[in-house]
């Protein structure tokens, strides 16, 4: 090979390494005199149909073995925080849906706790506990999603059809609470939108009535499956250091064995008063991350059971002024979303809008590491892997 380049000198691999290749990546391997073949340079991406969203990740391989990775993000951003700048308070929401798109009562709620936080709002008891319910049916939901479209990254195509049926239930519940599926624009600074419609509680209970057998039928469909735990069992290890390291949350991180849930550990809204468990996992790889999520999903409907069971009389919002200045100041909140600590930063110089606001997406520091856990696996674990991550583009690249 004579293009320039001495890929066979390791100081020509850092001084004059083309700019296309991912950093530490070795074209060859070491010690030319070795029975070797040349290590192919693979584009995954950005319009791969397993990563979850536009993401590009370029990945040196060796045979089928994965010897270096890296990701590259953006392709999905679209200013989000610059344009909150410009956006008064109560009409924040409608951008942050756009954020995690699969879950976005978490983000508005994670913005009306910072707001409330910086101009000294007391949010009405019935509000914490519909935002709770909403949000605890906005984690099934997305978790669903999670679940389908991981089994069909391992090649299980028949448990994503019915997964898909299961969700719609819920999607129908959140449709007539919020007036929409997908951008819900419900939560606001002070409480929510309206109160929970008469006889929708009478539908959630329904729903409740079959969900836990569906949620075991599904389980047994996918996670049941010999084949399917053989496929995921001891790929995409991430030990607790590793994880920590990375400033993973949520269950990606439990699934290591780091028992930490802000739910429980810096209780918001209703959750101080619920009774629940944190699943934990042992070893990190991708089975741990199934079991784990497949055991919050349990949790999330013994949730639900308790929220629409003991939600409180009063009011549903708080009195704010309809010209909202709250006070120049920064404030930090967060939420247990469900792919772990979404966070909001809001700095305020007192005008209507917000001077600076910034959002801690869990999903982007799950993602980074892509670069550490597929490296030493085969490209086809490599897919796995990613799904077991659960991300979600939108709010990464925001």
């Amino acid at each position: 090979m004579s293009d320039g380049h001495s890929w066979h000198s390791d100081v020509a691999l850092e001084e004059g390494r083309p700019a296309y290749l991912p950093r530490g990546l070795k074209r060859v391997p070491r010690g030319v005199d070795e029975l070797a073949t040349e290590h192919l340079v693979l584009n995954m991406g950005p319009q791969h149909p397993s990563t979850h969203g536009v993401l590009h990740v370029l990945i040196e391989l060796d045979g089928e073995e994965v010897i270096s990775a890296e990701a590259s993000l953006g392709y999905l951003h679209r200013g989000i925080e610059k344009l909150a700048e410009s956006r008064r308070y109560h009409q924040v929401a409608t951008l942050l849906d756009r954020a995690d798109y699969v879950s976005g009562l978490h983000t508005e709620t994670a913005f009306a706790l910072a707001t409330e936080k910086l101009a000294g709002i007391e949010v009405p008891w019935r509000a914490s506990w519909l935002r709770s319910l909403a949000m605890e049916l906005n984690r099934y939901a997305s978790h669903l999603v999670w679940l389908g479209t991981f089994g069909m990254d391992a090649g299980a195509m028949a448990p994503f059809l019915y997964i898909m049926r299961d969700r719609e239930m819920i999607l129908d519940i959140l449709e007539e609470w919020c007036g929409s599926r997908m951008m819900f624009n419900y939560v606001r600074p002070g409480g929510v939108f309206a109160d929970i419609p008469a006889g929708l509680d009478a539908k959630i209970r329904a729903w409740l009535r079959v969900a836990d057998s569906y949620l075991d039928d599904n389980d047994a469909l996918l996670g049941g499956n010999e084949i399917f735990q053989a496929r995921i069992r001891g790929t995409g290890l991430i030990d607790a250091a590793t994880a920590l390291a990375f400033g993973m949350t949520g269950g990606c991180l439990r699934a290591s064995g780091v028992d930490y849930d802000l739910r429980r550990d810096v209780p918001y809204c209703a959750y101080g008063e619920l009774d629940f468990e944190v699943p934990l996992g042992v070893n990190g790889d991708n089975l741990d991350r199934y079991t784990v999520r497949v055991g919050e999903m349990r949790q999330c409907l013994r949730l639900i059971r308790q929220l629409v069971d003991g939600v409180p009389e009063g009011d549903f919002t708080a009195k704010v002024p309809k010209v909202f200045r709250p006070p120049a100041g920064e404030s930090y909140a967060a939420v247990e979303s469900p792919r772990g600590e979404l966070g909001i930063h809001i700095v305020s110089d007192g005008g209507l809008t917000p001077y600076r606001m910034r959002l801690r997406s869990p999903a982007y520091f799950n993602l980074a590491i892509v670069d550490e856990a597929l490296a030493g696996g085969l490209v086809a674990d490599a897919i796995v892997t990613l799904g077991s991550l659960d991300i979600v583009l939108g709010e990464i690249d925001r």
